[in-house]
């Protein structure tokens, strides 16, 4: 596992905190995971201080033995029985002292509560310090990607084989989430897409009881979690394939076109490149295809970045941030036709100094 205390230079060297407070609300913040690595436990409402020595986290007797099963070296896990207690140990190491919040996940009431018993001397937003640690991964965390890539893969595969005439897009969504854990994953990455033939011109469309039928496109979107980590993989097909048919017809012209411009953007990904300039390439590519026949069907970005979240810290492809190696990024063009149907192709890629890797 990559140190924690790598993780806590490069967090600490963007930002002019002396120490960072992460509060856990019903949900865990993903800077929690990041910094402690933990992948058991339900740090619900749970407090976690990062100095540039290390770690504390104050627990209760609830989750004080998981916590301290997971403990880096860094870490100096802490058993409370109270908030006064949690409130000593704040004030202890937070007293007159600049803290950095996370300002995009913690909430207003629970920034009033730090100012009032922590009593710093000042609270600045560490977000984007956050933001530029996490953006470019560490070995062990593209390892992670790289085995939730291997696991959706594999589920992905397995349930194109159980097709079958009549099976409804939840009852495939479910199948692709129960392969994926009996395979290794801790869950899927996001609620698994699947959508069949019109309701694949909805990029985001959840899953319904549609029913599967001969020569029906079927779009699906899924990705697996492991060790805390995600992928992000799409594929679409047709299933039965009627080949004198129009749909078929069309379906392929727009496969085609889909898997064109996903080469084109994948060749042109590397370091220092601007990722705006991926987005546009492949837009460009699909609105002049076919005479222009597909334009402006491309309707969201070519990628985002992956990690811990599915869309992590990064710029992924599209903006004026520069790439840099070692950002996992999506690359996904798509087309999509209402009324008829869409076409999407989605990878995981890690970009290198002087090119890219497919995962």
């Amino acid at each position: 596992m990559k140190s924690v205390s790598n993780r806590i230079r490069n967090l600490f060297k963007n930002t002019d905190a002396e120490v960072v407070f992460i509060m856990n609300t019903g949900k865990e913040d993903s800077n929690f995971l990041y910094l402690t690595g933990f992948t058991g436990g339900v740090f619900e409402f749970n407090t976690l201080m990062a100095t540039r020595k290390g770690l504390i986290l104050p627990v209760s007797s609830l989750e004080y033995e998981i916590a301290k099963e997971q403990r880096p070296k860094e870490m100096k896990v802490i058993m409370v029985e109270s908030r006064k207690e949690i409130d000593v140990i704040m004030k202890k190491h937070m007293k007159s002292k600049v803290v950095g919040v996370n300002a995009s996940f913690l909430p207003y009431n629970y920034y009033k509560a730090l100012r009032k018993r922590a009593k710093p001397k000042r609270i600045i937003d560490v977000s984007k310090a956050f933001y530029i640690a996490r953006s470019v991964k560490g070995n062990d965390e593209l390892e992670n990607i790289k085995t939730a890539n291997r696991i959706a893969k594999s589920a992905l595969l397995d349930v194109k084989k159980e097709l079958k005439e009549g099976m409804t897009e939840r009852e495939v969504a479910g199948r692709l989430e129960y392969l994926m854990m009996k395979r290794g994953a801790d869950g899927a990455s996001f609620s698994s897409i699947v959508s069949f033939n019109e309701n694949a011109a909805l990029p985001h469309h959840m899953p319904e009881n549609k029913r599967l039928a001969p020569n029906s496109i079927v779009l699906i979107d899924m990705g697996a979690r492991y060790r805390n980590y995600c992928s992000d993989i799409t594929r679409t097909f047709m299933f039965k394939p009627d080949k004198s048919s129009q749909r078929y017809k069309r379906f392929t012209e727009m496969y085609s076109i889909v898997q064109s411009a996903q080469t084109l953007s994948y060749k042109m990904i590397r370091e220092g490149v601007v990722a705006g300039k991926v987005h546009k390439a492949a837009a460009d590519y699909i609105d002049r295809a076919e005479g222009g026949k597909y334009k402006g069907k491309f309707i969201h970005s070519l990628g985002h970045a992956i990690g811990i979240d599915v869309h992590d810290a990064g710029p992924g492809l599209y903006g004026n941030e520069r790439l840099k190696a070692g950002m996992v990024v999506s690359d996904e063009p798509g087309i999509y036709v209402v009324g008829f149907g869409g076409v999407r192709i989605e990878d995981d890629v890690v970009v290198k100094k002087g090119g890219a890797l497919m995962l």
